[in-house]
């Protein structure tokens, strides 16, 4: 009999179809997966590099559960490392920060309880801050396309592990894109849930009050489903909130900004005409396209970094990065240590939060009954360019990703077909937390994809 041969993207449903009829079996596909993970050693993908040692225990535990009543059974999937997997070292890209967890995050957790499969611990953007994957004292992330460019961040090895073969889906964080932007950058499909909806205990902090766990893939069916095993309340868990499952309806209209996106990097033409034809693809949905002043979405973006926000970064890993000086990667200490700075005080905590609850009303009117789409990203870089100006180049990859979190809204990062050749081109779409059904709606009909929870 021919050996099977395990296909290069790894996805959810097609492991499930292969390991109902019996034509592989997750010890066949995680062999596969530790072969793949050391011929890429030089894309600095992993952290804690797929191993059978870890792993074993995992695939042992199958032999008890039926797959029919588990739908994650056997799938493997990555978990960036500032996510705690139990007896793993959770290092948030320091080594001088790991300690070893005895308890998994909670969302690892309700994976492995749904019979999904760690592989290992992902490379990224040190201690979660960057949208670029250059900031890592394990080695630059490369992009898995062009090796070159830069993998995006911070959840860069999440993103390079999936577009690789190593996992099925992987698990990001976002704070102000980290989980939106590799996922454009690689041509996958990235979730992020609403603030609150999946539990954020065991997960190493960058900015507590905003950040998400967040989940990767070739396709939305797979993160929709990903999402169904890791959403809900966690009493544990002090963000985590108790949100209701919205109807899933499509939106009245589809904001899209007046304005042209601004678009940058050594692709920017290529980017610029590849959100012309997204506008097209968008207008031939039936929806009809609003165009609307997004200025409230740049300034409230302005407040992340030009504001006291940063100074939450600080309030996490002050202590640490004083206790340690030098340790850090020089940039990323850059950014820290911006949080310290005395204009960031009490009052001028309330003046932000004051003016942004204003943004957040102003955002929900405008999209109660719609969602607003965006470029992903404007553009992308060299690796080489990142290292040359590491803020101006950050900063511009977030352009528009930063606000999301900070007005309440969820968002997915959807492949919008190519800029160039084996350069994705990416679309976000976001509305209002408690509108999410609105947004797995608007996916679903934009992808032809019939996936989701519920």
């Amino acid at each position: 009999m021919a050996k099977h041969e395990i296909p290069y993207q790894l996805t959810v449903a097609g492991l499930r179809t292969e390991y109902l009829s019996g034509e592989t079996t997750p010890h066949e596909i995680i062999r596969e997966i530790i072969i793949r993970a050391d011929r890429d050693k030089e894309m600095n993908i992993w952290i804690t590099a797929p191993d059978l040692e870890f792993i074993q225990p995992y695939l042992d535990r199958l032999a008890a559960l039926n797959p029919l009543d588990y739908p994650l059974w056997g799938i493997p999937f990555a978990i960036k490392d500032n996510i705690d997997l139990a007896g793993i070292p959770t290092t948030a890209g320091c080594a001088e920060y790991a300690y070893t967890p005895a308890e998994h995050a909670g969302v690892v957790e309700r994976l492995v309880a749904a019979g999904a499969v760690p592989v290992g611990k992902s490379n990224l953007d040190q201690f979660a801050t960057g949208l670029v994957g250059t900031r890592s004292p394990y080695g630059e992330a490369h992009n898995a396309l062009r090796p070159g460019l830069i993998s995006g961040g911070s959840s860069s090895g999440s993103s390079v592990a999936v577009a690789r073969g190593q996992a099925a889906f992987a698990l990001g964080t976002d704070t102000a894109g980290s989980g939106r932007i590799p996922a454009a950058l690689h041509g996958l499909v990235g979730w992020k849930p609403s603030l609150g909806s999946w539990p954020t205990l065991g997960v190493v902090p960058a900015c507590a009050s905003l950040d998400c766990v967040t989940v990767m893939a070739h396709t939305l069916e797979d993160v929709l489903q990903v999402d169904k095993q890791a959403a809900g309340y966690h009493s544990g868990d002090p963000w985590s909130r108790r949100l209701p499952l919205p109807e899933e309806k499509q939106p009245q209209y589809i904001a899209v900004p007046a304005e042209a996106p601004v678009f940058y990097g050594p692709f920017a033409d290529s980017y610029r005409a590849a959100w012309a034809s997204s506008l097209e693809a968008l207008a031939g949905m039936g929806i009809p396209l609003v165009p609307v002043d997004t200025q409230l979405f740049s300034e409230a973006a302005a407040i992340l970094y030009g504001g006291p926000w940063v100074a939450e970064r600080w309030a996490d890993l002050g202590s640490f990065i004083e206790e340690h000086p030098g340790i850090a990667f020089p940039v990323t200490e850059t950014v820290l240590r911006s949080g310290a700075a005395a204009e960031y005080d009490a009052a001028s905590v309330f003046q932000a939060m004051h003016k942004l609850q204003r943004f957040k009303l102003e955002a929900r009117k405008l999209l109660k009954d719609a969602v607003l789409v965006l470029p992903t990203a404007g553009g992308t870089w060299t690796r080489d360019q990142v290292r040359e100006d590491p803020v101006a180049t950050n900063s511009q990859m977030g352009l528009y990703t930063n606000h999301c979190n900070l007005l309440d809204l969820c968002a997915v990062a959807l492949p919008a077909g190519e800029a160039a050749e084996l350069l994705p081109f990416g679309i976000s779409v976001f509305t209002p937390a408690e509108k999410e059904g609105q947004l797995r709606a608007f996916a679903k009909l934009y992808s032809g994809n019939e996936g989701g929870r519920g």
